[in-house]
């Protein structure tokens, strides 16, 4: 049976309707690929942009850690934060001397103990964490009188035992048997493993490793850095910390520098950097870490120091 020329165009008219909407499918389809392909194409672009101003912050902050002159505007390696543009992005670059934090493999064991009692810890709990601090960093098995060894680690339920070995990163120090995390955030700004130093820097440490030192309050802490501000403002010679005595060191040739890079469109990228500066002209640095991130760092719980990053 023919059909009638009315319903062939029927047909005709559904088949058209189903092409077109089959076109307009794949029509949207590929314009939202080729969107997101140039929102990832534009994303990379706005982190590359941002990774290469961070690292020109770093860089930076080597070029002024190798100047000689007091001039005002030369940055210092304390830790202050200093406001500087590259390329259009706006990056925030800071510096502190290694020598300004404790050594957790070379610290004396007053100054590691002073650290823990500053960070709130009783005498007694700040006695236990340092031998279990010294049972994990050397090389015997031997239990001191409130540390912890193996057999320790095993009756606490843990699937690991000490190290007996130098700590190869400040976070290792988490896995130490009587290491609460809000201490260890507390004191993770003003602890390092690269200085290799028995004491610290005053002229460039923080309130908070001032405190650590063994004879050192609050109020001592505080007129000091008022002192040493003050010499900063006036272009004098830093003043010493008399109370400091045996815990205070020279500057070391260690550098820590962090520097955050953020674009217009909001994109961040953080790069960490540990630095070892030589006196050899060809190879005037070694970078001995070298961390990125690109998301900014949370904010703290109320009462506590910002997050650091891993090292």
């Amino acid at each position: 049976m023919a059909r009638s020329p009315g319903s062939q165009r029927g047909v005709a008219l559904v088949l058209v309707m189903w092409a077109s909407i089959l076109l307009a499918v794949v029509a949207s389809s590929f314009i939202f690929d080729r969107r997101s392909e140039a929102m990832v194409v534009a994303n990379s672009v706005s982190i590359a942009r941002a990774r290469a101003a961070a690292d020109a912050g770093v860089e930076r902050a080597v070029f002024e850690a190798y100047r000689v002159d007091n001039a005002p505007e030369t940055w210092k390696r304390d830790g202050a934060v200093h406001d500087w543009s590259f390329d259009g992005a706006a990056v925030r670059v800071g510096m502190r001397d290694e020598s300004a934090k404790i050594d957790i493999n070379t610290a004396s064991d007053a100054l590691l103990r002073g650290l823990f009692v500053s960070a709130g810890l009783p005498d007694e709990q700040a006695d236990a964490l340092l031998d279990a601090v010294l049972d994990w960093r050397d090389a015997d098995t031997l239990k001191r009188l409130h540390g912890a060894e193996e057999d320790d680690y095993k009756a606490a339920g843990l699937s690991y035992r000490p190290a007996n070995a130098p700590f190869q990163a400040i976070e290792e120090l988490q896995l130490v048997l009587g290491m609460r995390p809000e201490v260890y955030r507390r004191i993770a700004p003003s602890i390092t493993i690269y200085s290799r130093q028995r004491g610290v820097n005053p002229q460039v440490a923080s309130r908070e490793v001032l405190l650590a030192i063994p004879g050192v309050t609050p109020d001592i802490a505080d007129a000091y850095i008022a002192q040493r501000e003050a010499a900063l403002a006036n272009g004098e010679p830093l003043p010493a910390l008399a109370q400091a005595g045996a815990f205070a060191v020279a500057g070391s040739m260690v550098i820590s520098v962090r520097a955050e890079a953020r674009l217009d469109d909001g994109t961040f990228f953080a790069r960490d950097a540990v630095a070892l500066l030589r006196p050899a002209p060809r190879k005037p640095v070694t970078f001995v870490a070298w961390r990125e991130s690109t998301a900014p760092p949370p904010a703290p719980p109320p009462g506590e120091p910002p997050a650091q990053p891993p090292r």
